[in-house]
This record gives structure tokens, sequence and C-alpha cells, in this order.
């Protein structure tokens, strides 16, 4: 929705959209808080992840998954959840509850648990034939650096086992992963991921404004990115259009 007539602002496509996704963290918010944020940014918000294990705790996630079923948006589990099943054997059990919970999709993670790569790609196949996988690529753990070339073999193994989108692993705090710990960009490591991935394959989590914005610069505004605190959704499309300071000259002709 544009209030008002400015020229020059970049196209974006209207949902369902396949680039320029933002995808929301949940992080346990009330159904109240979730109404008040859908109020102003339902139109904004492509997908939404119940961060890692809250939805295993969560007393109102019938009512939750309604109200943004409802609005529209799709959800799923972190890749956290997965993780918890699997290393306890449980996969068929946690296929039952994404069927019983009406989800059209889910994240295949290997970001605190250690699963071989065939494995990984052995279960997205398994699993992309009855469900929209995003698959996530990166460790949670800071000291665990991984070469830029094998980022780019993974994403690919990935979305050749049947991932829609695969996720560049920077956590909610935005501090691991392609990030350093002082929330610092990897550009190398992004430029490398970028020569050998497309980039509407890729949905990168940047939570922090900073991150966002130079995501915006580098591939426009239809860059995919996640792991958006929900009152940042709103915020992000404005960085998306050049309406904030942070691009404000990004869609300007020169």
């Amino acid at each position: 929705m544009i209030n008002f007539n400015l020229t020059q602002l970049p196209d974006r496509d209207a949902k369902p959209r396949t680039k320029g996704i933002t995808m929301v963290m949940d992080r346990g918010y009330s159904l109240r808080e979730i109404e008040d944020f859908l109020s102003v940014s339902s139109e904004y918000i492509d997908v939404v992840k119940l961060g890692w294990g809250t939805s295993v705790v969560t007393p109102i996630l019938r009512e939750k998954l309604a109200l943004y079923r409802n609005a529209g948006i799709p959800t799923y589990f972190g890749g956290t959840l997965l993780e918890l099943f699997w290393i306890r054997g449980q996969i068929d059990d946690y296929c039952r509850i994404l069927e019983e919970y009406q989800m059209e999709y889910l994240e295949v993670s290997d970001g605190s648990v250690d699963m071989d790569s065939k494995e990984k790609c052995d279960l997205i196949t398994l699993l992309s034939k009855n469900f929209k996988v995003y698959s996530e690529v990166g460790s949670k753990h800071p000291g665990k650096v991984i070469p830029p070339y094998m980022w780019v073999e993974m994403m690919q193994a990935e979305l050749d086992a049947g991932s829609v989108k695969v996720i560049a692993e920077a956590r909610e705090s935005g501090t691991v992963g392609m990030f350093h710990s002082s929330g610092a960009i990897r550009s190398d490591l992004i430029e490398e991921i970028l020569h050998g991935i497309s980039s509407e394959k890729i949905l990168w989590e940047a939570p922090q404004k900073s991150q966002q914005a130079w995501f915006i610069k580098l591939m426009g505004s239809d860059v995919n990115l996640g792991n958006i605190a929900p009152g940042d959704a709103l915020p992000l499309e404005t960085l998306r259009l050049g309406l904030r300071g942070d691009t404000f000259h990004t869609f300007l002709k020169k």
C-alpha cells in the first residue's frame, strides 16, 4: 500500500511473492501482540517462523497459527525443532505433527547437531514430497567457520535435493554464520556465495537494520531477508523502497 504519489520507487511484487520475501520470526508472541503487528504489517510479511522450540511450550499454538492463516501468511516451525526430533529418532512423529497442524512449510537445519551432508539431503528429498522445504546452511556455533566454497556446495546440494530456498544462517542475533560476532558482514563470503547461487534462491537472515540496508544496497529491493522482528517488518519495507535514510539514494535515478 502506497499512500502518497512518489516517483522513482522500486516495483514490488504483490503477495504471494517468490522474491523480495520478508520472513518474520515469532519469538513467542501473544495473540494480542500478533493482532497488533499484523494490523499494520501483514501486507509486508510473506512467511512467519516460530523460533527454535517455542512451539513446544506455546499454550495457544493452534490459535496463533489460525491468526496467521487467516491473514494469508504461511508459517513454519524453526529448524531447531526438527533437530530436536531428529536427534531422538522421531522424524515420523515430527511429520505427523506437521500434518496435524496443517503446516505447508518446514525448515531442515543442522545448526545444533552434527548431521552428515548426505543424510541431510536425503531428509530434504523425503520431506519435500509433502512439504515446501526451507533448508538452512551455517552453524550456530561462533567458533565454527565454514569455508566459502563449502557454503556454495552445501547450498547447491540442498537445492538439488528439493529445497525451495536455502537459508543463510545468522541466528536471531545476527552475530554468527554470515556475520562476525560484532554483527559486521562477511562480505567476501557473501560475494563468493552469489557467484555460485542465484540470489532468488537464498533467504538471508539479517535481523539488524544495518545488515538489511547492506543487502538491499547490494541486491536491490527484491532480496529475500529473514529473522526480522515483527515490529521491523514495516520499517524493512521502507528500506526496500528507499523511504529511509539508510537507502534514501539507492533507487533515485542518477
